[in-house]
């Protein structure tokens, strides 16, 4: 803070503070490419204050940086002792340094008028002030905000008070910018299978194999959702088994032609135990995501990747282990029948005797003048006879007259067809000599 001065424009800052109007974005999300940030710098004055500017600095980059350890033997007894005795001959020599910087964003605004042509500096009068500001992010994309083992990308929007006989005052706020992934896309929605079989044992003393086959019904999950597994687990070791799942987080950096690695696991589920000449089956057990950073695969010196292994652990022996890509998105899934195609694709099972279970209403019999000629039909029934007066004649609703008529009931059955045709269908047949 910069000490209170006694002359006129030697006021002292209260509190200087930066806000972002948007800073609780929809869905707990960050900024995208393209997108307004919109805030207010504030500024609060014990008396007047002589300012030469205001400055306001938006800035986002990946940086990635690591030391590599000197070769053995390197700097070996000709150098000088490190100096503090014991400790300082605790650290051991220093390899090159790696180091790499990407920029996606570098926005500078100036929030007050410039000085007139004589002046210096501007004076502001003691009590409050505000100075709105906004700016748009680039539209190509950005890549979303992480911080790393050796490496992060940061955004971040600075306010700067720049005075004419003090040290410059700030204060800086972060900015989340998310790239967003769509776990809807085709290829995230692909399921993936993968299986392997170990011999346990060594040399001739061999106890038997133990295979793995594992599934899951897509490769695109979002933060919090629970990821079926299936799996087929057979033991024909001598040994007890054990089978297990886990979400491991891959950064890699790269700088000046070097990679880095880091890997975690971020997430394990257990199964039971396995006896010798058993198997075991997973239907759809759980893996539930933990709040993690979205897949980065977008920013050419971080790259953060997942993936789903499942393994064996097999007591005295390397444990069996087969690894599914998975991607981490911001988007979720909503094509559920993709889901149940690819859940019921996993088990060979004939699903018709679920049409037992759901009774339809039964089709109503055709009609018999549907069915029958004209010609047919009329030898059974006589001829409609001449129009009556209805009125007059007739003692009963003429409705049942015209039911009695158009429902007839079909012949008597007979093996003899009591109307044999007067041509007889002859079909040539030859014979092969």
């Amino acid at each position: 803070m910069a000490a209170a001065g006694c002359g006129p424009g030697g006021g002292a800052v209260r509190a200087l503070a930066l806000v972002l109007q948007d800073e609780a974005r929809p869905g707990g999300g960050g900024y995208c490419s393209g997108d307004t940030v919109r805030g207010r710098v504030l500024l609060e004055l014990a008396g007047p204050l002589a300012l030469r500017g205001l400055r306001l600095e938006a800035a986002g980059r990946a940086r990635v940086a690591w030391g590599e350890a000197a070769a053995a033997g390197g700097g070996g007894g000709g150098g000088a002792a490190a100096p503090g005795g014991a400790c300082g001959a605790a650290a051991g020599p220093v390899g090159p340094r790696r180091e790499a910087e990407v920029r996606y964003l570098d926005v500078r605004q100036s929030l007050l008028r410039e000085p007139r042509g004589g002046e210096e500096s501007l004076v502001l009068l003691d009590g409050r002030h505000e100075f709105p500001f906004s700016f748009q992010l680039p539209q190509e994309p950005l890549v979303t905000s992480f911080t790393g083992k050796y490496g992060s990308i940061q955004y971040y929007v600075k306010a700067i008070l720049e005075r004419p006989a003090a040290p410059d005052q700030s204060v800086q706020t972060e900015l989340q910018v998310i790239s967003h992934i769509d776990v809807n896309s085709p290829a995230l929605l692909t399921p993936v299978l993968r299986s392997q079989e170990k011999m346990v044992g060594c040399w001739f003393f061999t106890s038997g194999p133990v295979s793995l086959s594992a599934k899951i019904e897509r490769k695109g999950y979002c933060n919090g959702e629970a990821i079926p597994i299936y799996a087929e687990i057979e033991n024909c070791s001598s040994r007890l088994i054990v089978p297990k799942a886990a979400i491991f987080q891959t950064q890699t950096y790269l700088a000046s032609g070097k990679t880095k690695s880091f890997r975690q696991m971020v997430a394990n589920v257990r199964g039971n135990h396995i006896a010798s000449g058993s198997t075991d089956t997973w239907n759809g057990k759980t893996l539930k995501i933990p709040p993690v950073s979205p897949s980065i695969l977008d920013c050419c010196i971080i790259r953060v990747e997942y993936s789903l292994a499942v393994y064996i652990h097999i007591p005295g022996a390397k444990k069996l282990m087969i690894e599914m890509p998975l991607v981490i998105g911001t988007i979720p899934c909503i094509s559920f029948s993709s889901r149940n195609s690819s859940i019921t694709s996993q088990f060979s099972v004939d699903m018709s005797w679920l049409a037992l279970t759901l009774p339809e209403h039964p089709e109503a019999p055709p009609n018999y003048a549907d069915v029958v000629s004209e010609e047919e039909f009329s030898r059974h029934v006589p001829a409609y006879p001449p129009p009556i007066d209805c009125e007059e004649q007739l003692c009963c609703p003429v409705f049942a007259y015209i039911q009695e008529f158009r429902f007839q009931p079909p012949p008597l059955y007979s093996e003899v067809d009591p109307h044999p045709t007067d041509v007889e269908e002859v079909q040539p047949v030859s014979f092969m000599l």
